[in-house]
This record gives C-alpha cells, structure tokens and sequence, in this order.
C-alpha cells in the first residue's frame, strides 16, 4: 500500500513536469511565429482545401521503396565495452509528393542528409534502430536517454537514426523547435514519409553489412515512427514503440490546438485525421506478428497520454506494458526496459522470407 501510494504521488509530480514542460514548448514556438496564428475558421478552410487535394491517394503507392545507400562512416571511438562508434551519414535521394511545399521542404541543405550513429561490436549481430522524439535527436542526448550497455549486454548493436529537421538535421537557425512535424500538415506527412525512406534505405543496407535481423524502437514521436514502420517495412524483425504518439489529430485535440468551438473542432480534428492517413500508423495492418511487438506506456504521461499507448497496441496486437512515471519524468522505466530486453532475448530469428 505504502509502495503503490508513493508512486501515485511520484506520478503526480511526473505529470505536472509534463504539463509545464508542455506549456514552455507552445510559448517558445508561438514567440518564433512569423506570422501572427490564423483565426480557426481560416485554418478549418484550409485544412479542407488539403484534404480535398489529398484523400485520394493511395496508401499502397504513397510510401517510396528503399534504394542502395552507402553511407560515409566516421569511427569515432571504442568503449571499454569493446562496441566501435562511428558515425553514418549520406545524401538522402528522397523527393517529396507534394508539389506544393517541395521547394520550401528541400530549402533545408541539411535535412536532405541522413546520419545516425552506430554501437558496433564488429559482429553480424542483431541490431536495434532507436528513434527519438520530438525536440530531441543530437547524439550526445540520445546516448543518454537510451539505456544502450543494456542493448549491448543482451547481444544488440544500437543505431541511433536522426529523424527529418531534428539533430543534426535541423535548419541552420531555426533554433529549438523544429519545423517538424510542425503546424503545416504537409510538412508533418512530407516529414513521416521522408522518415520511412531514410529507415528503410538504412535497414537494407544493414542486411548488406551481415545483420539478418533488424528492428525498431522509438520514443514519443520516435515511437509513432517506429510503428508506422512496422506496416510498410516487411524486412522489419521487431517493433517498440515507447511512450508512443499514435494520432496526430488526437494530439492537437489533447494540447488545445483545435477550435474551441465543439462543432468545428471536431471538423478540424476529422480533416486531419483524414488528411495523416497516408502517414499513420493506424491506416495499415501491422507486417509483424504479435509476438515480436511490446508497447510501453506511461501511466502518469501528460505529453502523449497512455490511451494513445493503449491504441497501438490493439493495432499491433502486442503486449502492452506501463510504467508509473511520465513522459519526461520517467520513474519506473528500469522495469519496462527489462521487458523489452526479454522480448528481444526470447525472440527466435523471423522464419525465412517473413
């Protein structure tokens, strides 16, 4: 009783944490507005003008298939664990679908360079691509948010991936807010199909460097990525999303973005719904098998609240398993950690041509 009560208590100062850490986000970014924000009855007509462009696409042709890549490696050092880190980078060959927005979203010189970093043993040993989330992404963070000697001690080599104008990626002066996902919905789904091109091209070139199985994890924004790559990528061997964002329309319900107006705030939140779906992690069944899923949730998360946990779990028709912390301050992770270590360490190798 003492135990379960102490960590309601913790839960409640991990959300609060979340709620301000939110706050500080929405000022920041508003402060860095160009423009001043469009009244609602703008911003709904021209959500229906993108949607009424966009509904017609096809989910199946929308996601660009992985070409050859050879990236740069920069060694950087051995661990006295004996894993070599090197860095990756290459020219991402990515072209984006929407006219529209292509100049604006190729303007950005860095972001058309995938890099990730790489914990090596030197070995054909599994390997396990870490996805951040939002705001985050430079290596020296990642390499202390993700308990990586855990990784390594149950037999994984670690890939740190860099998502599209986050890291090292990022505009050169745009600050701390990245343009992605963003406010602009094309943006947001020009980003996430982007992501899936960038990780496809990286996992195949991993199976050329001798790893057969490949997997994916990822944090908050990370872990929305990690399972929308889950039902497009069939090389894929695991997924787990953590924390995981799972509706981008939901999320601008939750953080009060949408019309304070019931009838056009729940239009709002249909376009864009509609308007994600090519992107969404939701719109296509799972390629993995649920025994080669987890999901991990935060009961005290404010940020990306455990419902969107809950959700992408029935999709995957995984596991779901929650901690009592929250979305920044996460208190009980070393438990939810264990479980993703024993799923990778009980999983037999996928069947051949699964």
């Amino acid at each position: 009783m003492i135990r379960s009560l102490t960590r309601r208590l913790l839960g409640s100062a991990a959300a609060a944490v979340d709620r301000v850490a939110t706050a500080a986000v929405s000022v920041h970014a508003s402060r860095r507005a160009q423009t001043p924000q469009k009244p609602h009855s703008d911003r709904l007509r021209a959500l229906q003008r993108l949607e009424a462009r966009v509904k017609s696409s096809e989910l199946a042709d929308f996601c660009l298939e992985p070409v050859a890549v050879e990236p740069e490696l920069r060694e950087l050092k051995t661990l006295s664990s004996g894993s070599l880190v090197s860095d990756l980078s290459w020219v991402s060959p990515y072209s984006p679908a929407d006219s529209e927005i292509a100049e604006r979203y190729q303007s950005a010189r860095e972001n058309s360079v995938a890099v990730a970093r790489r914990f090596s043993r030197g070995q054909a040993r599994p390997v396990v691509i870490l996805i951040h989330g939002y705001m985050a992404g430079p290596f020296a963070l990642e390499e202390r948010v993700w308990p990586l000697a855990l990784f390594d001690r149950i037999g994984f080599d670690v890939v740190l991936f860099t998502l599209p104008f986050h890291g090292l990626r990022a505009r050169a002066g745009r600050g701390g807010v990245p343009e992605f996902p963003g406010e602009d919905p094309r943006i947001g789904v020009e980003g996430f199909r982007h992501a899936l091109f960038d990780l496809r091209c990286l996992i195949a070139w991993l199976q050329l460097q001798g790893h057969a199985r490949v997997g994916a994890a990822g944090m908050s924004l990370g872990g929305y990525t990690a399972a929308l790559l889950a039902t497009v990528e069939p090389k894929l061997d695991f997924v787990v999303p953590i924390i995981p964002l799972s509706s981008l329309a939901d999320f601008a319900r939750e953080q009060g973005s949408l019309s304070p107006l019931p009838e056009e705030a729940a239009t709002q939140h249909a376009l864009l719904e509609s308007i994600y779906r090519p992107v969404s992690p939701l719109a296509r069944p799972s390629l993995l098998s649920p025994n080669r899923a987890l999901v991990i949730a935060a009961k005290a998360d404010r940020i990306t609240p455990a419902a969107h946990a809950r959700r992408l779990a029935v999709h995957l028709r995984a596991p779901l398993h929650s901690f009592y912390g929250g979305h920044l301050l996460q208190l009980g992770r070393g438990e939810a950690f264990q479980r993703v270590a024993q799923l990778l360490s009980d999983m037999p190798p996928c069947p051949a041509g699964v």
